[in-house]
């Protein structure tokens, strides 16, 4: 009788210990399961910071004088874009215009994200109605004589009365989508170069458009034609742009899985 007694409580025992062990498994298991799933959510936007950190040390943008945070909503948009579809995939080059700098500073970066070099800093003109050294004011209207804010895509060269010129399309509807009926185009002017800063105490105006040395024209051209990014950013707290995620951008430039055809549905 004692040995049945102490035989049933022994599987008892031992079934109790097996259902715990199990028990304690399962949940380490779907903790483990959980903290992955953070983990390497995390580890996408920390090692989307880390190439964006890397990028710009590497081309000297501080010295240059770019705001990190700046030249982070560039990159952002730049990966946004390609995931849209709207940039090619090989495209290397950013461009960046911080209008939140006066005029008389050079304030147009070029960088190759691959080579992660700088490849001109230099100065580019505001609209006549953004303001005087400082644009502080913006516009997608026709005949407003405004810069508008937002990310553009390069287009085609074509000769006209500012010379050699190359087209933009604006991404961003309702801030500069209407880059092509305002013939918002990069050009020259020289009205951009250190004379009219030591004459005026800014570079001239220019009716909206980006408008560069002639000088480096040719350079800002053949670098940024066919289906280049640029971003121009300011002083407008209404701005706001469906390319500035950076959730998305993090996840196509540095997947940790194979995602980037699901995600291509996104934007």
């Amino acid at each position: 009788m004692k040995k049945t007694f102490w035989w049933i409580t022994s599987v008892l025992v031992l079934c109790m210990i097996i259902t715990v062990s199990f028990k304690a498994a399962v949940d380490s298991s779907t903790v483990n399961a959980n903290n992955t799933t953070k983990t390497a959510s995390l580890t996408s936007e920390v090692r989307f910071d880390n190439m964006v950190s890397d990028v710009y040390k590497a081309a000297g943008l501080q010295n240059s004088g770019l705001d990190l945070g700046t030249f982070q909503k560039a990159i952002t948009g730049f990966y946004n874009l390609k995931l849209a579809h709207k940039l090619p995939f090989s495209s290397n080059i950013l461009t960046v215009v911080d209008f939140n700098k006066p005029s008389h500073e050079k304030r147009l970066w070029i960088v190759d994200l691959q080579s992660k070099l700088l490849l001109l800093n230099t100065w580019v003109a505001h609209g006549q109605g953004s303001g005087n050294d400082l644009a502080d004011h913006f516009s997608n209207n026709e005949e407003s004589h405004q810069s508008s804010l937002g990310f553009y895509v390069t287009d085609d060269i074509y000769v006209g009365k500012h010379g050699r010129s190359l087209r933009l399309d604006g991404m961003d509807n309702g801030f500069n989508d209407k880059a092509r009926e305002r013939a918002i185009v990069l050009h020259a002017a020289d009205y951009v170069c250190q004379g009219t800063i030591n004459q005026l105490g800014r570079i001239g105006r220019s009716f909206g458009c980006p408008a560069v040395s002639p000088d480096v024209i040719n350079q800002v051209i053949g670098t940024l034609k066919g289906k280049t990014m640029i971003f121009i950013n300011g002083p407008d707290t209404k701005y706001n742009s469906k390319y500035l995620n950076t959730n998305l951008a993090a996840s196509f430039a540095v997947p940790d899985t194979a995602s980037r055809p699901v995600l291509s549905a996104r934007l």
